[in-house]
């Protein structure tokens, strides 16, 4: 366990400004896509904790937005106290990912693009997007960000792996083409397609990308869960910044304490039991919100119930309760006796540990 004394000073240059092209971020540390989770709900409420330099959507289909289709549009649901937003997109026809590009700007709906190149999931991966796009070091993959690029007057980033397998590490090699083709931000997940989400994320790796470009932020992202952890990816890789995926579902208040740690030195104190109990609530009724009733925001509510419940050592019977919940009125009951105090086994410390909310399966983290 590391305490606020044990932990090192962030580097001086990390409480100067950073711009991802002209726009100025808050912190250098961002929410990365997360699909199915870092919907508007979620990014609201992360915000408002305080912290967040950048968000960016769930990745969208590029041929979805084109073609209007009702979920997609749901997923590209915005609010100006969320800004600035950069919403991904994946796809592998280069006129169709300008095109959507072009649509989300024009639209409102994103103050920047982000273009997926890191997806491992196999339905993306076979049409020719995601990590896939790492294997072609031709010029196809390079020609499509340039054509996104050259579509939008708004900052274009990439978020991508460092290649296929230990045999293709490519990223370097992209890093260097894609600040040429005018990119304005990287964030390096530091694992290859072969792993997926399993084994270390490999510094090193992340480092060389640092290292491959001259003047554009490169964002860390993998494994990073608390701010020791932030502390030794920056030490070890000289990152611009921090990308945060599954630690922010994790603890939410990460953001507040990497902000407070780069400006004082201590990241100031974790969430309490309450906190954590009102941010779950308030969380559902945003999801009950978006998605138009009880019915259906709950059906999503149950996707992050169980780290919830984990993490406020709620017991099992209530846990399985809540993550078939039906409507709030339920939510409402199952919570109540533990709305004066924590239930026995619950610690503010220990429940900020890493293992306790952090889905355990692979996700689809992009």
């Amino acid at each position: 366990m590391t305490h606020p004394a044990d932990l090192p000073p962030p580097p001086a240059w990390y409480r100067e400004p950073v711009r991802i092209g002209g726009l100025p971020m808050a912190s250098r540390f961002n929410l990365a896509p997360l699909a199915g989770y870092t919907n508007l709900p979620f990014r609201l409420s992360v915000r408002e904790i305080g912290g967040v330099g950048l968000c960016t959507s769930d990745l969208v289909n590029a041929r979805a937005i084109l073609e209007g289709l009702k979920r997609t549009m749901e997923l590209l649901a915005t609010d100006a106290a969320e800004r600035p937003l950069f919403v991904q997109i994946f796809g592998s026809n280069a006129d169709e990912m300008a095109r959507a590009a072009a649509w989300l700007v024009a639209h409102g709906k994103a103050d920047g693009i982000d273009i997926n190149m890191g997806c491992p999931v196999r339905k993306v991966v076979k049409t020719g997007g995601g990590s896939s796009m790492m294997c072609d070091t031709t010029g196809a993959t390079v020609a499509l960000v340039r054509r996104v690029v050259e579509a939008v007057e708004v900052p274009v980033t990439v978020k991508m792996r460092l290649g296929w397998d230990d045999d293709h590490l490519t990223a370097p090699f992209f890093a260097r083409e894609f600040e040429a083709a005018g990119v304005a931000a990287l964030t390096i997940h530091g694992r290859t397609r072969e792993q997926g989400f399993s084994g270390g994320v490999n510094h090193d790796g992340i480092r060389r990308v640092v290292e491959a470009v001259e003047r554009i932020p490169v964002y860390g992202n993998g494994d990073v869960r608390s701010v020791a952890d932030a502390a030794r990816m920056i030490d070890d890789t000289g990152c611009h910044g921090i990308a945060l995926g599954r630690g922010a579902l994790a603890n939410p208040w990460v953001f507040r304490q990497f902000d407070a740690w780069v400006r004082t030195g201590d990241p100031g104190p974790r969430a309490t039991y309450h906190e954590r109990l009102d941010f779950m609530r308030l969380h559902l009724r945003r999801l009950i919100h978006w998605r138009g009733g009880e019915k259906y925001g709950c059906v999503q509510f149950r996707k992050v119930a169980t780290w919830y419940t984990k993490a406020l050592r709620l017991p099992k019977r209530t846990q399985a309760a809540l993550v078939m919940l039906e409507n709030l009125a339920q939510f409402e009951e199952l919570v109540a006796p533990f709305a004066v105090e924590p239930p026995p086994g619950w610690s503010e410390y220990d429940a900020q540990q890493a293992h306790v909310a952090v889905p355990a399966g692979p996700i689809s983290h992009w």
